[in-house]
Protein backbone atom coordinates (compact mmCIF):
# COMPACT_ATOMS: atom_id res chain seq x y z
CA UNK A 1 0.00 0.00 0.00
CA UNK A 2 1.04 3.49 -0.96
CA UNK A 3 2.42 5.98 2.34
CA UNK A 4 0.49 9.28 1.99
CA UNK A 5 2.82 12.53 1.37
CA UNK A 6 2.07 16.31 1.47
CA UNK A 7 3.61 18.95 0.81
CA UNK A 8 3.81 22.03 2.88
CA UNK A 9 5.30 25.50 1.10
CA UNK A 10 5.68 29.13 2.95
CA UNK A 11 7.41 31.42 2.11
CA UNK A 12 8.24 32.41 5.67
CA UNK A 13 9.72 29.77 7.85
CA UNK A 14 7.54 30.15 11.43
CA UNK A 15 4.36 29.68 9.97
CA UNK A 16 5.27 26.97 7.70
CA UNK A 17 7.65 25.05 10.47
CA UNK A 18 4.55 25.38 13.07
CA UNK A 19 1.98 24.16 10.32
CA UNK A 20 4.76 20.84 9.99
CA UNK A 21 4.41 20.94 13.90
CA UNK A 22 0.88 20.44 14.00
CA UNK A 23 0.60 17.88 11.36
CA UNK A 24 3.23 15.58 13.23
CA UNK A 25 1.19 15.92 16.22
CA UNK A 26 -2.07 15.03 14.47
CA UNK A 27 -1.06 11.98 12.51
CA UNK A 28 1.21 10.11 15.64
CA UNK A 29 4.38 8.26 14.02
CA UNK A 30 4.27 10.48 11.08
CA UNK A 31 7.92 12.11 9.80
CA UNK A 32 8.82 15.33 8.41
CA UNK A 33 11.77 16.15 5.94
CA UNK A 34 13.47 19.70 5.04
CA UNK A 35 16.01 21.13 3.19
CA UNK A 36 17.75 24.17 4.02
CA UNK A 37 18.47 25.64 0.54
CA UNK A 38 20.76 28.72 2.02
CA UNK A 39 24.23 27.08 0.58
CA UNK A 40 22.25 25.13 -2.34
CA UNK A 41 24.74 27.31 -4.96
CA UNK A 42 27.52 25.77 -3.56
CA UNK A 43 26.39 22.48 -4.15
CA UNK A 44 25.95 22.49 -0.06
CA UNK A 45 22.10 20.94 1.36
CA UNK A 46 21.52 20.88 4.62
CA UNK A 47 19.01 17.87 5.35
CA UNK A 48 16.67 17.44 8.41
CA UNK A 49 14.20 14.61 8.85
CA UNK A 50 12.17 15.09 12.09
CA UNK A 51 8.70 13.80 14.13
CA UNK A 52 6.62 15.06 17.17
CA UNK A 53 9.17 14.52 19.42
CA UNK A 54 12.49 16.26 17.43
CA UNK A 55 15.18 15.88 14.94
CA UNK A 56 15.63 12.24 14.14
CA UNK A 57 18.40 12.37 11.88
CA UNK A 58 20.38 15.82 10.13
CA UNK A 59 22.70 15.57 7.32
CA UNK A 60 24.89 17.81 5.23
CA UNK A 61 24.03 16.52 1.74
CA UNK A 62 26.60 17.30 -1.59
CA UNK A 63 24.86 17.65 -5.09
CA UNK A 64 26.84 17.46 -8.53
CA UNK A 65 24.92 20.62 -9.29
CA UNK A 66 23.50 23.03 -6.86
CA UNK A 67 19.50 23.74 -7.82
CA UNK A 68 15.70 22.34 -6.95
CA UNK A 69 15.73 19.55 -9.05
CA UNK A 70 18.59 17.73 -8.08
CA UNK A 71 18.09 18.25 -4.45
CA UNK A 72 14.61 16.28 -5.67
CA UNK A 73 15.60 14.18 -7.68
CA UNK A 74 19.14 12.90 -5.81
CA UNK A 75 17.63 12.82 -1.91
CA UNK A 76 14.04 14.00 -1.63
CA UNK A 77 12.86 11.43 -3.25
CA UNK A 78 15.46 8.26 -2.43
CA UNK A 79 14.84 9.40 1.36
CA UNK A 80 11.18 9.21 0.94
CA UNK A 81 11.14 6.23 -0.19
CA UNK A 82 13.62 4.56 2.56
CA UNK A 83 11.43 6.05 5.32
CA UNK A 84 7.96 5.11 3.60
CA UNK A 85 7.96 1.81 5.30
CA UNK A 86 8.18 3.15 8.96
CA UNK A 87 6.14 5.59 8.97
CA UNK A 88 2.36 6.11 7.94
CA UNK A 89 2.54 9.98 6.49
CA UNK A 90 5.43 11.62 5.29
CA UNK A 91 5.72 15.34 5.22
CA UNK A 92 7.33 17.63 3.08
CA UNK A 93 8.24 20.51 4.19
CA UNK A 94 9.82 23.29 1.42
CA UNK A 95 12.22 25.80 1.85
CA UNK A 96 11.19 29.49 1.98
CA UNK A 97 11.31 29.96 -1.79
CA UNK A 98 10.71 26.79 -3.25
CA UNK A 99 7.84 26.64 -5.71
CA UNK A 100 5.23 23.34 -4.46
CA UNK A 101 4.67 22.37 -8.53
CA UNK A 102 8.25 21.15 -9.19
CA UNK A 103 8.31 19.06 -6.19
CA UNK A 104 4.98 17.66 -6.78
CA UNK A 105 5.00 16.66 -10.40
CA UNK A 106 8.53 15.56 -9.56
CA UNK A 107 6.93 13.06 -6.68
CA UNK A 108 3.83 12.48 -9.43
CA UNK A 109 5.73 10.89 -11.94
CA UNK A 110 9.13 9.26 -10.52
CA UNK A 111 9.18 6.29 -11.73
CA UNK A 112 10.14 4.67 -8.43
CA UNK A 113 7.23 6.76 -6.76
CA UNK A 114 3.76 5.62 -8.30
CA UNK A 115 3.33 2.66 -6.44
CA UNK A 116 4.99 3.46 -3.25
CA UNK A 117 4.39 7.51 -2.38
CA UNK A 118 0.59 8.78 -2.87
CA UNK A 119 0.58 12.74 -2.95
CA UNK A 120 -2.46 13.95 -1.03
CA UNK A 121 -2.27 17.26 -0.51
CA UNK A 122 0.10 20.86 -0.99
CA UNK A 123 -0.58 23.20 1.59
CA UNK A 124 0.51 26.67 2.05
CA UNK A 125 1.01 28.21 5.29
CA UNK A 126 0.71 31.81 5.80
CA UNK A 127 1.90 34.48 7.49
CA UNK A 128 -0.92 37.36 8.17
CA UNK A 129 1.60 39.42 9.24
CA UNK A 130 3.31 39.87 5.76
CA UNK A 131 1.66 38.09 3.52
CA UNK A 132 -0.43 41.23 2.28
CA UNK A 133 2.74 43.39 2.16
CA UNK A 134 5.31 41.05 0.25
CA UNK A 135 2.48 40.15 -1.95
CA UNK A 136 2.76 43.87 -3.21
CA UNK A 137 6.42 43.62 -2.79
CA UNK A 138 8.89 43.71 -6.17
CA UNK A 139 12.08 43.21 -4.35
CA UNK A 140 13.96 39.70 -5.83
CA UNK A 141 14.35 36.91 -3.68
CA UNK A 142 18.21 37.50 -3.72
CA UNK A 143 17.55 40.86 -1.76
CA UNK A 144 15.78 38.78 0.98
CA UNK A 145 18.67 35.87 1.04
CA UNK A 146 15.59 33.71 -0.19
CA UNK A 147 17.20 32.82 -3.49
CA UNK A 148 16.93 29.24 -4.36
CA UNK A 149 20.31 28.69 -6.24
CA UNK A 150 23.31 30.91 -8.09
CA UNK A 151 21.52 33.44 -10.56
CA UNK A 152 18.27 33.07 -9.29
CA UNK A 153 16.17 36.42 -10.49
CA UNK A 154 12.61 35.43 -9.30
CA UNK A 155 11.04 38.13 -7.08
CA UNK A 156 9.22 37.50 -3.95
CA UNK A 157 5.74 38.44 -4.64
CA UNK A 158 6.25 36.28 -7.55
CA UNK A 159 7.25 33.42 -5.93
CA UNK A 160 4.39 33.82 -2.90
CA UNK A 161 1.71 34.01 -5.72
CA UNK A 162 2.49 30.25 -7.45
CA UNK A 163 2.71 29.39 -3.47
CA UNK A 164 -0.92 30.30 -3.08
CA UNK A 165 -2.36 29.77 -6.44
CA UNK A 166 -1.09 26.13 -6.52
CA UNK A 167 -1.89 25.14 -3.33
CA UNK A 168 -5.08 22.66 -2.38
CA UNK A 169 -5.53 24.37 0.77
CA UNK A 170 -3.80 27.51 2.35
CA UNK A 171 -3.54 27.95 6.33
CA UNK A 172 -3.19 31.24 7.86
CA UNK A 173 -1.58 32.38 11.33
CA UNK A 174 -0.97 35.27 12.87
CA UNK A 175 -1.98 37.08 16.36
CA UNK A 176 -3.64 40.29 14.74
CA UNK A 177 -7.56 39.42 13.81
CA UNK A 178 -7.17 42.69 11.35
CA UNK A 179 -4.46 41.22 9.46
CA UNK A 180 -5.93 37.53 9.70
CA UNK A 181 -8.85 39.14 8.04
CA UNK A 182 -7.23 41.09 5.11
CA UNK A 183 -5.10 38.16 4.06
CA UNK A 184 -8.06 35.74 3.84
CA UNK A 185 -9.40 38.46 1.77
CA UNK A 186 -6.78 38.74 -0.37
CA UNK A 187 -6.66 34.96 -0.35
CA UNK A 188 -10.05 34.76 -1.63
CA UNK A 189 -9.60 37.04 -4.77
CA UNK A 190 -6.21 35.32 -6.12
CA UNK A 191 -7.16 31.75 -5.32
CA UNK A 192 -11.21 32.03 -4.80
CA UNK A 193 -11.77 27.54 -5.39
CA UNK A 194 -8.85 27.00 -2.35
CA UNK A 195 -10.21 26.37 1.39
CA UNK A 196 -8.38 29.14 3.23
CA UNK A 197 -8.41 29.17 7.14
CA UNK A 198 -6.39 30.48 10.04
CA UNK A 199 -4.54 27.04 11.84
CA UNK A 200 -7.33 26.80 14.75
CA UNK A 201 -9.52 25.41 12.50
CA UNK A 202 -9.68 21.91 11.16
CA UNK A 203 -6.50 21.05 8.73
CA UNK A 204 -7.41 19.34 5.66
CA UNK A 205 -7.13 16.05 5.69
CA UNK A 206 -3.90 14.61 4.47
CA UNK A 207 -4.34 10.93 4.48
CA UNK A 208 -6.47 10.45 1.70
CA UNK A 209 -6.75 9.59 -1.94
CA UNK A 210 -3.76 10.77 -4.49
CA UNK A 211 -4.45 14.22 -6.31
CA UNK A 212 -3.98 14.36 -9.83
CA UNK A 213 -1.27 16.83 -10.55
CA UNK A 214 -2.12 17.13 -14.09
CA UNK A 215 -5.80 19.14 -12.93
CA UNK A 216 -3.74 20.84 -10.05
CA UNK A 217 -1.25 22.44 -13.20
CA UNK A 218 -4.43 23.29 -15.01
CA UNK A 219 -5.74 25.25 -12.53
CA UNK A 220 -2.97 27.44 -12.90
CA UNK A 221 -1.42 26.91 -16.75
CA UNK A 222 -2.73 29.81 -19.05
CA UNK A 223 -4.55 28.12 -21.71
CA UNK A 224 -6.76 26.11 -18.82
CA UNK A 225 -6.32 28.00 -16.35
CA UNK A 226 -9.62 28.47 -13.51
CA UNK A 227 -9.59 32.36 -13.26
CA UNK A 228 -11.16 34.88 -10.58
CA UNK A 229 -14.31 36.79 -11.26
CA UNK A 230 -15.56 40.09 -10.77
CA UNK A 231 -15.09 40.68 -6.91
CA UNK A 232 -15.26 43.28 -4.35
CA UNK A 233 -14.53 42.33 -0.79
CA UNK A 234 -14.02 45.72 1.45
CA UNK A 235 -11.11 47.41 -0.36
CA UNK A 236 -9.93 44.52 -2.43
CA UNK A 237 -11.07 44.68 -6.20
CA UNK A 238 -10.95 41.68 -9.00
CA UNK A 239 -11.69 43.49 -12.16
CA UNK A 240 -12.51 41.05 -15.30
CA UNK A 241 -12.01 42.07 -18.90
CA UNK A 242 -13.48 39.54 -21.60
CA UNK A 243 -13.79 40.38 -25.11
CA UNK A 244 -13.16 38.81 -28.29
CA UNK A 245 -11.87 41.35 -30.90
CA UNK A 246 -7.95 41.34 -31.83
CA UNK A 247 -5.79 43.47 -29.70
CA UNK A 248 -3.52 46.06 -31.59
CA UNK A 249 0.17 44.96 -30.32
CA UNK A 250 1.98 48.75 -30.34
CA UNK A 251 -1.36 50.09 -28.59
CA UNK A 252 -1.14 47.07 -25.86
CA UNK A 253 2.85 47.62 -25.34
CA UNK A 254 1.88 51.28 -25.02
CA UNK A 255 -1.00 50.23 -22.05
CA UNK A 256 1.13 47.47 -19.84
CA UNK A 257 3.07 49.56 -18.23
CA UNK A 258 0.00 51.69 -16.19
CA UNK A 259 -2.11 48.72 -16.16
CA UNK A 260 0.78 46.35 -14.05
CA UNK A 261 1.80 49.54 -11.95
CA UNK A 262 -1.92 50.30 -10.86
CA UNK A 263 -3.02 46.19 -10.12
CA UNK A 264 -0.82 43.88 -7.67
CA UNK A 265 -1.72 40.81 -9.62
CA UNK A 266 -2.75 40.38 -13.21
CA UNK A 267 -2.98 37.34 -15.35
CA UNK A 268 -4.96 35.80 -18.09
CA UNK A 269 -4.55 34.66 -22.18
CA UNK A 270 -5.33 37.08 -24.96
CA UNK A 271 -4.68 37.54 -28.73
CA UNK A 272 -2.60 40.04 -30.83
CA UNK A 273 -3.79 40.70 -34.02
CA UNK A 274 -0.62 39.55 -35.60
CA UNK A 275 -0.01 36.82 -33.53
CA UNK A 276 -3.73 35.91 -34.51
CA UNK A 277 -2.77 32.00 -34.30
CA UNK A 278 -1.37 31.86 -30.79
CA UNK A 279 -2.71 32.45 -27.40
CA UNK A 280 -0.09 34.84 -25.56
CA UNK A 281 -0.07 34.23 -21.52
CA UNK A 282 -0.25 37.17 -19.26
CA UNK A 283 1.29 36.76 -15.73
CA UNK A 284 2.01 40.12 -13.42
CA UNK A 285 2.30 40.47 -9.97
CA UNK A 286 3.97 43.49 -7.82
CA UNK A 287 4.89 45.61 -11.25
CA UNK A 288 6.03 42.93 -12.26
CA UNK A 289 4.98 41.18 -15.43
CA UNK A 290 5.87 38.31 -18.11
CA UNK A 291 4.22 37.66 -21.21
CA UNK A 292 4.48 34.15 -22.93
CA UNK A 293 3.67 32.41 -26.24
CA UNK A 294 1.44 29.51 -24.70
CA UNK A 295 0.84 27.19 -27.96
CA UNK A 296 -1.78 27.30 -30.69
CA UNK A 297 -5.39 28.81 -30.27
CA UNK A 298 -7.14 24.63 -30.55
CA UNK A 299 -9.21 25.89 -33.46
CA UNK A 300 -5.61 26.81 -35.50
CA UNK A 301 -5.00 22.76 -35.13
CA UNK A 302 -6.41 19.94 -37.52
CA UNK A 303 -9.29 18.17 -35.28
CA UNK A 304 -7.38 15.08 -35.48
CA UNK A 305 -4.86 17.16 -33.24
CA UNK A 306 -7.39 17.72 -30.40
CA UNK A 307 -7.02 13.90 -28.96
CA UNK A 308 -3.25 15.27 -28.35
CA UNK A 309 -4.44 17.57 -26.32
CA UNK A 310 -5.40 17.23 -22.33
CA UNK A 311 -9.03 16.86 -21.17
CA UNK A 312 -8.55 20.02 -19.84
CA UNK A 313 -7.42 21.64 -22.43
CA UNK A 314 -10.25 21.06 -24.65
CA UNK A 315 -12.31 21.54 -21.85
CA UNK A 316 -11.52 25.48 -21.59
CA UNK A 317 -11.70 26.00 -25.25
CA UNK A 318 -14.91 24.44 -25.54
CA UNK A 319 -16.20 27.00 -23.22
CA UNK A 320 -14.62 29.94 -25.14
CA UNK A 321 -15.65 28.63 -28.07
CA UNK A 322 -17.40 31.13 -30.80
CA UNK A 323 -18.21 30.44 -34.51
CA UNK A 324 -16.49 32.90 -35.89
CA UNK A 325 -13.20 32.74 -33.94
CA UNK A 326 -12.88 29.00 -32.21
CA UNK A 327 -11.10 29.10 -28.91
CA UNK A 328 -9.89 32.72 -29.75
CA UNK A 329 -10.54 34.82 -26.52
CA UNK A 330 -9.26 38.22 -24.50
CA UNK A 331 -9.48 36.97 -20.76
CA UNK A 332 -7.39 39.31 -18.02
CA UNK A 333 -8.25 39.67 -14.62
CA UNK A 334 -6.91 42.37 -12.00
CA UNK A 335 -6.89 42.23 -8.59
CA UNK A 336 -6.02 45.23 -6.31
CA UNK A 337 -6.83 47.66 -4.02
CA UNK A 338 -9.70 49.83 -5.40
CA UNK A 339 -9.64 49.08 -9.23
CA UNK A 340 -11.49 51.57 -11.25
CA UNK A 341 -13.20 49.01 -13.00
CA UNK A 342 -14.74 51.59 -15.64
CA UNK A 343 -11.05 52.48 -15.86
CA UNK A 344 -9.34 49.54 -17.14
CA UNK A 345 -11.84 48.54 -19.00
CA UNK A 346 -11.70 51.63 -21.46
CA UNK A 347 -8.09 51.50 -21.58
CA UNK A 348 -8.04 47.93 -22.93
CA UNK A 349 -10.93 48.68 -25.33
CA UNK A 350 -8.71 51.47 -26.48
CA UNK A 351 -5.72 48.54 -27.34
CA UNK A 352 -8.21 46.54 -29.15
CA UNK A 353 -8.93 46.62 -33.10
CA UNK A 354 -11.03 49.08 -34.61
CA UNK A 355 -13.98 47.94 -36.79
CA UNK A 356 -12.07 49.53 -39.62
CA UNK A 357 -8.65 47.87 -38.37
CA UNK A 358 -10.95 44.19 -37.93
CA UNK A 359 -12.12 44.12 -41.55
CA UNK A 360 -8.54 44.88 -43.22
CA UNK A 361 -8.22 41.39 -42.20
CA UNK A 362 -4.90 38.96 -40.98
CA UNK A 363 -2.63 39.95 -44.13
CA UNK A 364 -2.58 43.86 -42.98
CA UNK A 365 -2.50 42.66 -39.17
CA UNK A 366 0.75 41.20 -39.78
CA UNK A 367 2.44 43.97 -41.34
CA UNK A 368 1.92 45.64 -38.10
CA UNK A 369 4.98 46.74 -35.97
CA UNK A 370 5.28 44.34 -32.97
CA UNK A 371 6.81 45.58 -29.98
CA UNK A 372 6.51 42.21 -28.19
CA UNK A 373 8.70 40.00 -30.84
CA UNK A 374 12.27 40.89 -28.74
CA UNK A 375 10.06 38.38 -26.23
CA UNK A 376 7.40 36.11 -28.16
CA UNK A 377 9.68 35.46 -30.65
CA UNK A 378 12.43 34.23 -28.42
CA UNK A 379 9.63 32.32 -26.56
CA UNK A 380 9.05 30.10 -30.06
CA UNK A 381 12.84 29.77 -30.84
CA UNK A 382 13.40 27.77 -27.39
CA UNK A 383 10.59 25.98 -28.04
CA UNK A 384 11.22 24.87 -31.24
CA UNK A 385 15.20 24.08 -30.23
Amino acid sequence: MSVPVVIVSGLHPEPRSALVDRLLTDHPGSMAIHHDLREVSTGRVERVVRDASGTLDLQEVRLAHGCVTCTVREDLIPELLARAHSTPLLIVELWDSVEPRTVAEALAWHEDTVHRLRLTGVLTALDAARTTDDISCDDTLAAHGKHAAAGDTRHLAEVLTRQIEYATALIVSGTDEEDIELTLAVLGHLAPTTPAAPPDRTLPTVTGTRIDVEMLGARVDPATAQLPCDAQTGEISTVVWHRLRPLHPQRLFDAVDELVTETVRSRGRFWLANRHERLLAWDAVAGVITIEDAGPWLVTLPEAAWETQSPARRMAATLDWTPQLGDRVQHLVFTGPDLDRDRIHRLLDSCLLTETETLAGSDIWATYPDPFAFVLDLDLKETSA
